[in-house]
């Protein structure tokens, strides 16, 4: 296997020295995206060169001599040709430092550690760095200009040092503020792809990414405040040309045009993101655990996102975990496990062994023979006629509202009774009864699949009793098992072990039998002597089984 083909993102422990980077199939913009980064922030800084020059040329130079206008035009040349070209090199510095780990994981080779994450910082505080460089390179005229004016024997109007502090900062406003965003959009579309192809850059430390309450400030100063400034301006100091009014419709212009350039720029970058968490709540809303947002913040909503994506995780592990443990414990258990550990989670108490005390009724269901047909039969037969009845159980106890609470060997023990629905813990005998009805007649139907599998005389016993019992988890802190405890299950218990005795397949006791809604399915029978009770026993057979019983004898 070659470097190219290995993807850090399946193993769980990285090596401490390097990181390999999958080689993707990127796009021309993720190839490309250091030079897009240079590149963007090239129309708003030629836009505020612009601005510069028209408010010098309608406002400032006809306020100078003729002197003065040659010191002017040789100090923006001088200016010119020594400030910028050092601004514009103060910037490659990172994007320089960044080529090489680009190119690495561009192509999928190699990347120390350290390396990674020294360039993932020099990335998130990238747009910083352009504006503290832009920044410098525009501000810097303010004192330049108007100081070589001054070194001239000519007198210097206060007016053509006001106007040249107005030009420089509204020009550097326009230009940086708009630059920055503009860096920081391609920076989180063509480079966060590249460098956070594990992790993300929110969680990045040392850097401090643009708040939102900041870009709102950035956007005001260059939108609203700098043209508003131009204008009071315009007003309050002499005009030496008299053509205020068409600059100032200028001034109107650019920032009009500013203006829905930011507000472009800051949808890209607010709203994009509040759409991309809405669509993906109202997916997980209804149940898709599978969405996730793939955009990469270093802001607010980097955190946002990410806590969305991990809640979004964790609830698809829960719901893969309960689907796997209800596979085990069954689907009820699992809910009322989960249940008693989200309250323990809201009231911040350790779990604790043990449950609560519930009225219930417990089935017990055991098959007939299984020790003589066992000793004879194939144990894949034997394993394929009992995994055939478990499956029927299975879905018939969950039918009526049960719960399979642990498999016996060649039977189960189910409790009704324990679900959230108040109607249905107090029919829960009903259900027991009915499951076990119904289970008793889907075994018969079923004769000739069993007969595939050599268990062609198949029959169970169920045993059913109501009662108070214990019902939670048992065991120790590191292994628990829930389960019900108590006399009724016990009971329910030596019930199904009279089946065999008295002839029925069913049997119900007197407490189950009061808690029905009709009992003139069973007819009572001798009181029965059990294990574990010193008094005799009153249970009643289901009617359908003295019935059956006697056409089985009519028909030996």
């Amino acid at each position: 296997m070659t470097t190219d083909t290995i993807d850090l993102s399946l193993d769980a422990n990285p090596s401490p020295s390097t990181t390999l980077s999958a080689k993707r199939d990127w796009t021309f913009f993720h190839r490309h995206g250091l030079l897009l980064v240079v590149l963007s922030p090239i129309v708003a800084n030629l836009v505020g060169s612009v601005f510069n020059i028209l408010y010098n040329f309608w406002q400032i130079e006809p306020l100078l001599s003729q002197l003065q206008m040659a010191r002017f035009s040789a100090c923006w040349q001088w200016f010119n040709l020594v400030v910028y070209p050092l601004a514009v090199l103060l910037f490659l510095i990172p994007i320089y430092q960044l080529r090489p780990i680009h190119h690495s994981l561009i192509n999928g080779t190699n990347v120390s550690d350290e390396d990674l994450e020294a360039s993932r910082r020099k990335v998130v505080n990238l747009p910083w760095w352009f504006l503290a460089v832009a920044s410098m390179g525009w501000l810097s005229c303010i004192p330049v200009f108007p100081l070589a004016l001054a070194s001239l024997n000519e007198p210097l109007s206060i007016n053509v040092v006001i106007h040249l502090t107005t030009s420089f900062l509204i020009a550097s406003l326009i230009a940086v503020t708009h630059s920055f965003f503009a860096v920081e959009l391609v920076i989180q579309q063509t480079l966060f792809p590249v460098f956070f192809q594990t992790g993300t850059p929110a969680n990045v430390s040392g850097t401090a990414p643009m708040t939102i309450s900041q870009r709102g400030l950035m956007w005001s100063a260059s939108a609203v405040v700098s043209p508003v400034l131009s204008l009071v301006l315009l007003i309050l100091v002499p005009d030496a040309t008299q053509t205020a009014p068409i600059f100032a419709v200028v001034v109107a212009v650019v920032a009009v045009s500013f203006g829905i350039a930011t507000s472009w720029l800051l949808g890209r970058l607010v709203a994009s993101p509040v759409l991309e968490l809405q669509s993906a709540a109202l997916a997980v809303a209804k149940g898709d655990l599978t969405a996730k947002i793939e955009t990469l913040r270093a802001d607010e909503f980097g955190m946002l996102i990410d806590q969305f994506n991990a809640m979004i995780a964790g609830l698809a592990e829960r719901e893969r975990l309960q689907a796997t443990f209800g596979r085990h414990v069954g689907r009820e258990a699992v809910k009322q496990i989960l249940a008693a550990q989200d309250a323990r989670d809201v009231t911040n108490t350790p779990g604790t062994l043990g449950g609560t005390k519930q009225m219930i009724t417990v089935m017990f269901v055991d098959v007939r023979n299984f020790t003589a047909h066992s000793a004879n039969a194939p144990v894949d037969d034997v394993i394929a006629g009992l995994n055939l009845m478990f499956g029927e159980a299975v879905k018939i106890v969950e039918q009526h509202g049960g719960m399979i609470n642990k498999f016996l060997g060649d039977g189960f023990m189910a409790i009704f009774g324990i679900g959230g629905n108040p109607s249905a813990s107090e029919r829960h005998a009903d259900d027991a009864v009915n499951a076990g009805r119904k289970l008793l007649t889907r075994i018969e139907a079923m004769k000739g699949d069993f007969a595939r599998v050599g268990w062609s005389e198949m029959k169970i016993g169920v045993g059913i009793n109501t009662g108070i019992a214990m019902v939670g988890s048992i065991g120790a802190p590191e292994r628990q098992e829930y389960t019900a405890m108590g006399d009724a299950v016990n009971v329910a218990a030596r019930v199904e072990a009279l089946t065999k005795r008295v002839g029925h397949d069913l049997l119900v006791t007197e407490a189950t039998l009061h808690a029905l809604s009709a009992s003139d399915h069973f007819t009572a029978l001798p009181r029965q002597e059990v294990q574990g009770k010193c008094e005799s026993l009153r249970v009643y057979g289901l009617i359908e089984d003295s019935e059956r019983t006697t056409e089985d004898n009519r028909s030996q």
